[in-house]
């Protein structure tokens, strides 16, 4: 039967009488099918599997949609539940955080490139908050989808450089069967913004095609990417090696291509990694 917990030592104090591997799948709620399927996996995977929802204050930025951010908490364990979680983790931000703490920052350059150019000190709020959950719950297997790359790559880095012991295991993208990657913030669309959206997926699979027939200038790429995206109000397209390094023709095995649109109000993110 599936346990809530709703303070760090609590949760620790309870997985010291488990035994075996744990998985890990952090979220911030709103739960969807692609975090479904990281909770599905962790569950094949793992003798224990902790899920925790926490809408995590430190990497909003000033005006960004923290009050409003969406939050199904009565879904949310439902969704845990079924899915057969063992420990679902609901902490407030006062047992997460205390005045005047020493912090995580990102990386100076790949922290603040791409979403980290918009958002500057928001990858410092997710390395500092992933640290303190990987802390709590110790796993042995943390999961994270590749919709969130530019995240994936800095808590990759940020657990070989500080010497974690936990594998972080990466998860392809979930999509809408329109092809639309799954993600929380969705909810905010219209109808109308919906079908503008479906733009930014509709631009990387032109890039996938481009590459197939053999074209795989960066330059080229991301020209045919932002005509697709238009009229979008477009935050950025970029072609990266998996270290986030930019790069002038696609790489096979080392690429990932990276677009973030808003549509309306809502930033989405998204990309294809080759």
């Amino acid at each position: 039967m599936m346990k809530i917990i709703q303070t760090p030592d609590a949760l620790k104090a309870a997985l010291q009488n488990e035994s075996g591997t744990v998985g890990f799948v952090p979220t911030m709620g709103a739960l969807h099918s692609g975090h479904r399927t990281l909770i599905e996996r962790s569950r094949r995977e793992n003798d224990v599997v902790v899920v925790s929802i926490f809408v995590n204050p430190t990497q909003f930025l000033e005006g960004e949609d923290l009050g409003s951010y969406p939050r199904r908490k009565e879904a949310d364990e439902k969704i845990c539940e079924l899915s057969k979680v063992d420990y679902l983790f609901y902490p407030e931000a006062a047992s997460m955080y205390a005045r005047d703490e020493a912090g995580i920052t990102a990386p100076d350059v790949r922290g603040y490139i791409l979403e980290g150019r918009s958002r500057p000190g928001h990858f410092d709020g997710v390395l500092t908050v992933v640290m303190k959950l990987l802390n709590i719950v110790n796993p042995t297997r943390a999961y994270f989808g590749k919709k969130d790359a530019q995240q994936l790559m800095l808590i990759s880095e940020m657990v070989r450089s500080f010497f974690m012991d936990v594998e972080i295991v990466a998860m392809d993208t979930v999509r809408e069967d329109d092809g639309l990657a799954l993600s929380s913030r969705n909810v905010y669309l219209s109808s109308e913004e919906r079908k503008e959206a479906l733009k930014i997926s509709f631009s990387l699979k032109r890039a996938g095609k481009l590459i197939m027939q053999n074209i795989k200038a960066s330059d080229r790429i991301m020209a045919e990417i932002h005509a697709i995206l238009e009229p979008l109000e477009v935050e950025y397209v970029a072609v990266v090696n998996r270290r986030f390094e930019p790069i002038e023709h696609v790489e096979i095995d080392n690429t990932i291509i990276l677009v973030e649109a808003v549509v309306g109000k809502t930033r989405l993110l998204d990309n294809i990694w080759i």
